[in-house]
């Protein structure tokens, strides 16, 4: 996978992306957890593996370090310059996939927050992929409404985010009009999967090839009128 570097709102970041199967191939953006917690960098374990997962899966995908990490520029700026960040990496890969005609994106408990927040401002995000969102310390009243449908990854054992509170965000999206959330919670999977990162994939890979299904099967004269993702 090449590794890049692009030019963000305080400096040049450092990434990597691998192209997808063709000059249509949907997009994926990878964001990675805490900048100033251990392993909250680009490689870590959860967020290689959701590029990994996409990148199986035929998007052309991208993971990078928010600013003062590791090669990027910059220093840490509590969520409002990273979520700056993650709208630079969208427009890089934009400009590399003109011809794109669908985006996702995934994060990792700091980085499925900043991936909501910008989900909320880019209306060609279509999809998006949520593991471990800190819904106990983090404000997410600003989902209403949220615009797209998704899937929520959590650990039942997970001690820095208790799981109830993000099944309560769960349930609280998908009650929203005309989206819909799958929750996929694993009952011994602490904070960091560990050897949850599995499990993480096949249910990533699952939701994504459920959804793409669906809606390609809509798109081909009538074949379906409504598509539900399964909850």
């Amino acid at each position: 996978m090449p590794e890049i570097i692009f030019n963000g709102p305080e400096g040049r970041l450092e990434g990597r992306y691998q192209a997808g199967n063709s000059e249509e191939s949907p997009l994926a953006l990878i964001l990675h957890p805490h900048p100033q917690m251990p392993n909250g960098t680009m490689n870590n374990r959860v967020t290689y593996t959701l590029f990994q997962t996409f990148s199986a899966l035929g998007f052309a995908v991208m993971r990078f370090n928010f600013r003062g990490v590791g090669r990027s520029q910059g220093t840490y700026d509590d969520g409002q310059g990273e979520l700056g960040d993650a709208a630079a990496a969208l427009d890089w890969m934009q400009a590399m996939n003109r011809n794109a005609k669908t985006c996702w994106v995934a994060g990792y408990s700091f980085g499925a927050w900043i991936g909501m927040q910008l989900l909320m401002r880019r209306p060609e995000i279509s999809g998006f992929i949520s593991v471990a969102p800190p819904a106990n310390s983090k404000d997410f009243t600003f989902l209403a409404p949220c615009p797209a449908s998704g899937l929520i990854i959590h650990g039942g054992e997970d001690a820095l985010i208790p799981e109830p509170s993000v099944a309560a965000l769960a349930d609280r999206l998908s009650g929203q009009r005309g989206v819909h959330v799958r929750y996929a919670m694993f009952p011994h999977a602490g904070h960091d999967f560990e050897n949850h990162l599995k499990d993480i994939s096949l249910a990533v890979r699952d939701y994504v090839t459920d959804v793409t299904t669906k809606k390609h099967k809509k798109s081909s004269k009538g074949k379906i009128k409504k598509v539900r993702p399964k909850e």
